[in-house]
């Protein structure tokens, strides 16, 4: 690896824990929760922060792991989340995404709960795409402790994502693909705030969703290079990681 590629990687994993502590800030993620980074030179292998709290990711928290979720240096530093298999078995079975971010956000949980599905209702939600598909660990696993630890697990929740950008997890939470941390963290929080939106506008008795155009159109639109810009550089300041983030 050379001093510019070493350099460029660092610029990502900082970006990598700055979006631990955007998504913290968010309230995408809380205590439990967290988001990978593909390696950009090995994309075998993947990053993503030991067992802690997001709000409390720093540098020396980042571990490297092969996308089985072994520790592509053993033996692990430090204890290491048991679900860091949904990371690994997205990234085999999807080469165009470099970040994943599994959450349980407050707003997206009743849908989970319900089989209710989540639309676009908004411009900015359409960054969810046009569908996001439940996956049920009941369906092949029967009664487990609802974790995603080994890897039948891993690649059936893979599967269920298919090609498109959030799978929703029945009584557990969801998980957000995107082709950079930055998308991925955009794509994570407007799915929250979609949920929001739409939980409000069921109470109001009607939900307007949009329509598949409006979802391709919008969606392309607020993903552009300059538009993820402003926002992480909005969440950034609000996580307190400032214009260095």
């Amino acid at each position: 690896m050379t001093s510019e590629t070493a350099a460029d990687l660092e610029t990502l994993l900082a970006e990598l824990v700055t979006a631990n502590h955007i998504l913290a800030r968010e309230d995408v993620l809380d205590a439990f929760g967290h988001i990978s980074l593909r390696h950009p030179e090995r994309p075998d292998r993947f990053f993503i922060a030991r067992a802690r709290a997001p709000g409390m990711v720093e540098r020396a928290d980042l571990i490297e792991f092969n996308l089985d979720g072994s520790p592509a240096n053993p033996p692990l530093p430090h204890p290491a989340y048991s679900e860091r298999i949904i990371h690994g078995a997205i990234f085999q079975a999807r080469p165009d995404v470099h970040a994943v971010c599994h959450h349980h956000a407050a707003s997206v949980l009743p849908f989970c709960i319900a089989g209710f599905p989540i639309v676009p209702v908004f411009h900015v939600g359409a960054t969810m795409g046009h569908e996001a598909p439940f996956w049920d660990s009941r369906d092949e696993f029967g009664d487990t402790n609802m974790l995603v630890s080994t890897a039948a697990e891993g690649a059936s929740l893979a599967h269920a994502l298919g090609d498109n950008w959030v799978v929703l997890m029945r009584r557990h939470g969801a998980v957000v693909a995107g082709r950079s941390v930055r998308e991925c963290v955009f794509r994570s929080v407007h799915l929250k705030q979609n949920a929001e939106l739409q939980l409000r506008a069921v109470a109001l008795g009607s939900v307007s969703a949009l329509t598949p155009q409006e979802i391709a159109l919008a969606g392309e639109m607020n993903l552009r290079p300059a538009i993820l810009a402003r926002a992480w550089e909005y969440w950034a300041a609000r996580a307190g990681k400032g214009e260095s983030a």
